[in-house]
C-alpha cells in the first residue's frame, strides 16, 4: 500500500525511485561498476582510518581530521549507494516516506560534516605554514576537538532543518522521483502543499554552509599562497606547497561538483546531467579521496610502508 486517505486527499506513503536508466544491459554494467567503486570506497577509507589510528607518526591534527573525513566519506556514500545498487536489480524500487526522510537527513549530515572538515583542514594548513611557531598552541587537541564538534553539530542542525522541511510537505499525487535517491529538489516538485517556505529553508541552510566553508578555505589558501611566495628557498616553497596539494585536490573535486548541482541555474542542465554529477560527487569522490591522500602524501606512504614492513617481518 503506497497511499493513505487524509480528508479529501490521498497521502503518499512511499516513493518510487526511477534510478539512472531503464536499459537492462546498462543496468547490469552500472551495477558492476558502482559495486566495485563502493567496495573500494569502504576498503580505502577504512584502511585510512586504521592506518592513522595505529601509526604514531600520523597522530597529528591534519591526520586527525583526515580520519574523520574518511569516516564521513563512508557514511556519505553509504547513504545512497546500497539503495542505488538495489535499484539496478529490481523493476520497481520503492522507499517509504520515513526512509526517504532518513536518507535525506543522512546525506545532509555527512555532506555538511564533509564541508566543515575540509575547511578545518584548510585552517590547519594555514596555521602550519603561516604560523609554524604557534602551531602546537593554535592546533592543540582541545582546538581540534572543538572544530570537530562544530562540524558534527553543524551537520546535525542542517540535517534536522532539511528533514523538518520534508515532513512539512504533503504528497498526494505522483510518487515517482526522477532520481536514484531522495533528493530534495525532485521531491518538492511532487508536493501538493505550499512549498514556498519548505523549499527556501534547505536552500538557505545548505547555501550558508557552502559559503562559510568556502570562505574559510579560500582565505586560508590566499594567506598560504602569499606566505609561500615570500619564501626565498625554492625547496621551502616546494615542501610547503606539497603539504597542501592533496587537500587542495580534494577541495576542488568536492566543491566543483557541489557548485554545479546547487549554484548553477536549474534551466542550464538537464535531470540526466544532474544524476551523472550526483553519482560523481556522492559515489566516485568518496572513493577518490583516500587514493588522493595516499598517492600524494609522502607521510602516509611512509607510514603504510612501515606498517606493511612490520607485518612481513613479524
Amino acid at each position: 500500500m503506497d497511499s493513505l486517505v487524509d480528508g479529501n486527499h490521498t497521502a503518499v506513503t512511499e516513493f518510487i525511485l526511477l534510478g539512472l536508466t531503464e536499459d537492462p544491459t546498462l543496468r547490469v554494467i552500472l551495477f558492476t561498476v558502482i559495486l566495485c567503486i563502493y567496495l573500494v570506497t569502504l576498503s580505502g577509507n577504512l584502511s585510512t582510518i586504521i592506518l592513522i589510528r595505529i601509526s604514531s607518526q600520523l597522530h597529528r591534527p591534519m591526520y586527525f581530521f583526515l580520519s574523520h573525513l574518511a569516516f564521513t566519506e563512508i557514511g556519505y556514500s553509504s547513504s545512497v549507494t546500497p539503495n542505488m545498487l538495489v535499484n539496478f536489480l529490481v523493476e520497481r524500487n520503492t522507499i517509504s516516506h520515513l526512509g526517504c526522510a532518513i536518507q535525506l537527513g543522512s546525506v545532509a549530515f555527512f555532506g555538511t560534516v564533509d564541508c566543515c572538515l575540509l575547511a578545518a583542514m584548510a585552517y590547519d594548513r594555514f596555521v602550519a605554514i603561516c604560523n609554524p611557531l604557534l602551531y602546537s598552541t593554535k592546533m592543540s587537541m582541545q582546538v581540534c576537538d572543538q572544530l570537530l564538534s562544530v562540524a558534527y553539530v553543524g551537520g546535525f542542525l542542517n540535517a534536522s532543518s532539511i528533514m523538518m522541511s520534508f515532513f512539512s510537505l504533503f504528497f498526494c499525487g505522483p510518487n515517482r522521483v526522477n532520481h536514484f535517491f531522495c533528493d530534495f529538489a525532485p521531491l518538492v516538485e511532487l508536493s501538493c502543499s505550499d512549498v514556498t517556505i519548505p523549499a527556501v529553508v534547505p536552500s538557505y541552510s545548505v547555501g550558508s554552509i557552502i559559503v562559510l566553508t568556502v570562505i574559510v578555505t579560500a582565505v586560508s589558501y590566499v594567506y598560504i599562497l602569499i606566505t609561500i611566495m615570500k619564501m626565498h628557498s625554492t625547496e621551502g616553497r616546494h615542501k610547503a606547497f606539497s603539504t597542501c596539494t592533496s587537500h587542495l585536490t580534494a577541495v576542488t573535486l568536492f566543491y566543483g561538483t557541489t557548485t554545479f548541482i546547487y549554484v548553477m541555474s536549474k534551466s542550464s542542465y538537464s535531470t540526466d546531467q544532474n544524476k551523472v554529477v550526483s553519482v560523481f560527487y556522492m559515489v566516485v569522490i568518496p572513493m577518490l579521496n583516500p587514493l588522493i591522500y595516499s598517492l600524494r602524501n609522502n607521510e602516509i606512504k611512509a607510514a603504510l610502508k612501515k606498517q606493511l614492513g612490520r607485518k612481513v617481518f613479524s
